[in-house]
């Protein structure tokens, strides 16, 4: 939930808002409510098996398996993106160091926030506790914040047109501009949390020890720093043990699955309606270096500059966060294959891997950053990542509904209806991704 208030949520739904309306906030719902059975299936493999998903994946087809390992590398060569969001909110709330140009001050705060993580992620004996906290705290002060910044009267006053909106699409407020596609389809594909980044939940569940990932064997270098990799073994056979816990197990993941989705969906109301309320009527739209300013008349509105300071600093968190939180799941995920497709890799230890993933992917995105405005490497990562949510969408109707359902005790595997919510979630990023490639050809 917290990873996913660092895109979408503060960023191209309040931009797409605050340019053309509530014309396409009826798209908002469905967008969120479709990668509920894409993240509860990622979850269900783990859950069963103990493994991760990329695991799975490699059991399914080795070479699609090492495409998407391809493809999701790539996808997050740019996402110190996020740290240089988070830096646009710094700058304006410090104007540190003075003299420097908007440009300059965001980078020097996107590289000061990127040390700090690193350290804090090198110097750490329990990682994912450490990210876990500081994300919680984070999530729960926006969502507070925006709750009490919705109650103010100018943003209550449109809220009757704002509910009609969401399943009334009314007219565009100015033509709609091709170069905002990609922005609109970052929008909806990932509504929450989309792309890669909805892979990660199979190895934060292994993190917590859910289901069968609570019996994987662990290993443990010096350091004491402990990560779950690949136990021998088969997938899990008709089996006493699992059929008496997987009511339990599937409740949990309903619930927890169905918490960031459902609390990602009202935080980007909440951001929607203060777009709607605040930035559209004065044209404001979130982008280039000022990505995570002008969002702080949602809380000036509220509480006067005091406010749109206070807006400014939790921005800063939560879109540096973000770099934070991806920088530690891609590097856990990055260990895992090398694991995986290289088994002499071992020789090196879990923590070595994962050290040397952090302080490599703390580089390629301490330079990429300075390639380009936030807004643009973020779109280029998210249509990358789109592109693989429709390739990893079919592999896991395949994975779960066919190659796993057969090795599984009758209680344990998946229903019909699951299988008809992925095969929609998978056609309907289908038909996107084709009607955007065709749009794009067409122009």
């Amino acid at each position: 939930m917290a990873l996913a208030q660092g895109s979408g949520e503060l960023i191209w739904w309040p931009y797409i808002i605050a340019k053309y309306g509530l014309a396409f906030l009826f798209l908002l719902i469905p967008a969120c409510l479709l990668q509920y059975p894409v993240n509860y299936e990622i979850g269900r493999y783990t859950l069963l098996t103990g493994e991760s998903i990329f695991q799975g994946f490699f059991r399914l087809h080795r070479r699609l398996a090492i495409f998407l390992w391809i493809l999701m590398t790539i996808s997050f060569l740019w996402f110190g993106a996020f740290a240089s969001a988070g830096g646009t909110a710094l700058a304006a709330l410090t104007h540190i160091p003075a003299g420097w140009s908007v440009r300059g001050q965001t980078y020097f705060w996107s590289y000061f926030s990127i040390g700090v993580f690193l350290i804090a992620l090198l110097v750490s004996r329990h990682v994912y506790r450490l990210i876990e906290k500081a994300m919680m705290i984070v999530a729960g002060v926006t969502f507070v914040g925006l709750v009490v910044a919705c109650c103010h009267p100018t943003v209550i006053e449109v809220l009757p047109s704002f509910l009609k909106g969401l399943f009334v699409p009314p007219a565009l407020s100015q033509p709609f501009d091709f170069a905002d596609s990609t922005k609109l389809l970052t929008a909806f594909a990932f509504a929450g949390l989309g792309g890669f980044w909805t892979l990660f939940y199979s190895y934060w569940l292994r993190e917590k020890g859910v289901g069968m990932a609570a019996y994987q064997s662990r290993y443990q270098d010096r350091n004491s720093r402990e990560h779950i990799v690949p136990a021998p073994g088969a997938l899990p056979q008709e089996d006493h043990f699992l059929r008496n816990n997987y009511c339990r197990w599937r409740r949990f993941l309903l619930v927890d699955s169905g918490i960031g989705i459902f609390g990602n969906l009202l935080t980007t109301l909440m951001t929607c309606l203060l777009a709607f309320a605040v930035l559209f009527p004065q044209k404001l739209y979130p982008e280039a270096y000022q990505i995570a300013v002008v969002q702080s008349e949602f809380f000036r509105l509220m509480w006067g500059p005091l406010g749109g300071l206070l807006f400014l600093l939790v921005a800063a968190a939560f879109l540096a966060d973000t770099w934070l939180a991806t920088v530690d799941a891609l590097s856990r995920a990055q260990t895992d294959i090398v694991y995986h497709v290289f088994p002499q890799s071992r020789k090196k230890g879990v923590s070595w891997w994962y050290t040397f993933f952090i302080l490599a992917f703390t580089v390629i995105t301490g330079t990429t950053l300075c390639f380009e405005a936030p807004g643009p490497l973020i779109l280029l990562s998210a249509v990358i990542g789109f592109a693989g949510t429709v390739l990893f969408t079919g592999a896991l109707l395949r994975l779960n509904h066919y190659f796993l359902k057969r090795q599984l005790p009758p209680m344990c595997r998946p229903t019909k209806m699951s299988g008809y919510l992925l095969w929609v979630a998978f056609v309907v990023y289908l038909v996107l991704a084709v009607g955007y490639c065709v749009a794009r050809f067409l122009v």
